[in-house]
């Protein structure tokens, strides 16, 4: 049975030895003074929470504190929390949920990520969460510019249950995502997923290569959400808000799938990514395994990261 908090949990768990676990021992005490703010700040920005949405962050936890005359440390803990969770929240539309049964309810995902991201990895858990939930799914082999990629796309279509559309290597992907569509359209699949060529956010003319795509997927009349997802590293730090907001400028990022955060002690970078882009995190990976997938939940990852649910977590 699948358990979000316990998924969510193991994920973090580097992240909360690491850091976060410290910031909870700061409220042990029995009152909080200047020095405990300033461990505060310094632990939060080392778990990469960055500068910027570490001050706001404090700044809304004083404010709150001031307001509500909060003196016990365990109640400023709590508005801390809270603070977090707001902060996750990022604006943006709840994520679509299009009927599998009806050939005129369709969900097309295009999955966009610079090289070692974990894209192509993170698009097979995809397609296994949804093919799970019943959905026929189809995957479109659009990074037609290596054909280690296309076959590495077949290989997960096949462990995932998913259809799998390609073209030769070399080809047109544009026209690949096309084809995909008409097949789509034949076979009333209701999920579609797009694997673009994993691309640096600095080449332009990648970038507009990969617009040419999003153009021509858009022009799918039959599915109810056209979504772009942007895969980002999570061991990458404070690089991944760089790549987000350049691929958000590029072909509208709606969503996040935050790949690699069981690898990484610095998870602090999920507050940053909501504060500053506000594009809403819709999934975590959570291991190496194509189940490793967990819908992402500010309520419940903020009380995963400073669970004390592993007794190594309190050395």
């Amino acid at each position: 049975m699948f358990d979000l908090f316990k998924r969510t949990t193991h994920a973090v768990k580097k992240s909360r030895q690491a850091w976060f676990g410290k910031i909870a021992g700061l409220f042990t005490k029995s009152t909080i003074d200047d020095q405990t703010w300033g461990q505060l700040e310094e632990l939060l920005v080392s778990a990469d929470v960055g500068v910027a949405t570490t001050g706001k962050l404090l700044q809304t936890v004083k404010a709150t504190a001031r307001d509500k005359r909060l003196g016990d440390a365990g109640q400023v803990y709590q508005a801390l929390k809270e603070s977090m969770v707001a902060m996750l929240k990022a604006p943006g539309p709840a994520e679509p949920k299009a009927p599998p049964s009806l050939p005129d309810a369709r969900r097309l995902i295009m999955v966009v990520g610079v090289n070692g991201s974990g894209k192509t990895t993170s698009i097979a858990k995809l397609a296994r969460s949804f093919v799970s939930q019943g959905n026929h799914t189809v995957l479109v082999a659009a990074d037609t510019f290596r054909a280690a990629a296309i076959d590495q796309l077949k290989h997960w279509g096949v462990q995932a249950g998913a259809e799998v559309v390609t073209g030769q290597p070399g080809s047109d992907p544009g026209a690949v995502v096309f084809d995909a569509i008409q097949a789509a359209e034949a076979r009333h699949a209701g999920i579609v997923i797009v694997d673009t060529a994993g691309r640096l956010h600095t080449k332009y003319n990648l970038m507009e290569e990969l617009k040419k795509i999003h153009r021509i997927a858009s022009r799918w009349k039959g599915a109810v959400s056209q979504e772009v997802l942007l895969v980002v590293d999570a061991t990458t730090g404070q690089n991944g808000v760089v790549q987000a907001r350049s691929f958000s400028e590029a072909v509208g990022v709606t969503g996040i799938f935050l790949s690699k955060l069981d690898g990484t002690a610095r998870g602090g970078i999920v507050l940053t990514i909501a504060d500053q882009l506000k594009i809403p995190i819709r999934y975590i990976g959570t291991g190496e395994h194509m189940d490793d997938i967990a819908p992402f939940d500010a309520a419940t990852f903020v009380e995963a990261i400073f669970a004390a649910s592993d007794d190594k977590d309190q050395g």
